[in-house]
């Protein structure tokens, strides 16, 4: 893995402009679940395994209308879960790196976690693809408002329901995270279309400039990641560094690190810290 690690080093110590890309394995070092596979959902959420209940059959929209303290047991934890979670230490590592090349950044990610917020990155450069677990909507929709998840709600975890859930400010519905979920035709996705119209004119601004991917913990079992980051890999002066400890492979000439993020990002930065930046 050594020449692996050189050859990231040199792109990030001359790289103008970074775009990292991640996917659920970089919450992982901050000991988030992933949820990959129905055992590893099982495994964060022993309640659903009793119940025979997957990810994909929890993370459904008709809950919020059939049985919504059912469906908040599970968002409510999230919430929580995520509010208490602090940042890997990759997190910052990423950061130091642009800001010692004086580097413009974006960071595009299919977590709905908000963590990268919650490190320090600026609002308006994260476009988080699926939504997120911070912002509400009225599940019906009533109309097309979202607005901050500010609830504290209270989670029964041996049956995994909410005793209180948020409801619609404008008609009183239950509300639900503002989130695409599977086979979703409710979601609001105004935030996230700004969010992509930004990093558009992001690329458009730095088209040509020497740029490095950083790619971390993005699977294929939902490529979205994945395959913007081989998109971004197609284009002139853009080099893709993949961190995945299961599914690593990327085609030549870019980089292929098969381990965790946290790992990889701290093996590179031992690197990068003998280069002069």
């Amino acid at each position: 893995m050594v020449p692996m690690l050189n050859q990231a080093a040199q792109l990030i110590r001359e790289a103008e402009v970074f775009v990292i890309t991640a996917g659920a394995g970089m919450g992982v070092d901050s000991g988030l679940p992933d949820f990959r596979g129905d055992h590893g959902f099982w495994q964060a959420y022993p309640p659903y395994a009793r119940m025979g209940i997957s990810f994909v059959e929890m993370a459904n929209p008709e809950h919020f209308s059939a049985d919504p303290a059912f469906g908040w047991g599970f968002y409510g934890h999230r919430t929580n879960l995520y509010r208490d979670t602090i940042p890997h230490a990759g997190f910052h590592l990423l950061k130091r790196w642009i800001e010692q090349r004086n580097a413009e950044y974006f960071v595009v990610t299919s977590n709905v976690d908000g963590q990268f917020q919650k490190a320090g990155y600026d609002e308006d450069t994260v476009m988080e693809v699926h939504g997120s677990i911070h912002w509400l909507q009225c599940q019906r929709p009533c109309c097309r408002d979202i607005w901050e998840n500010h609830e504290t709600i209270s989670v029964d975890m041996e049956k995994m329901r909410a005793k209180r859930y948020p409801r619609c400010p404008h008609c009183g519905t239950v509300a639900r995270p503002n989130i695409l979920m599977f086979g979703d035709y409710s979601w609001l996705s105004g935030r996230t279309n700004r969010q992509m119209l930004r990093f558009r004119e992001f690329r458009q601004r730095h088209q040509g400039k020497q740029t490095v991917v950083i790619e971390l913990g993005a699977g294929t079992s939902i490529p979205t990641i994945r395959s913007l980051s081989e998109e971004l890999g197609n284009e002139s002066g853009v080099s893709v560094i993949r961190i995945n400890p299961r599914e690593p492979e990327i085609m030549a000439p870019h980089v292929s690190l098969s381990c965790g993020a946290l790992e990889g990002l701290q093996a590179i930065d031992g690197i990068v810290k003998t280069l002069v930046m």
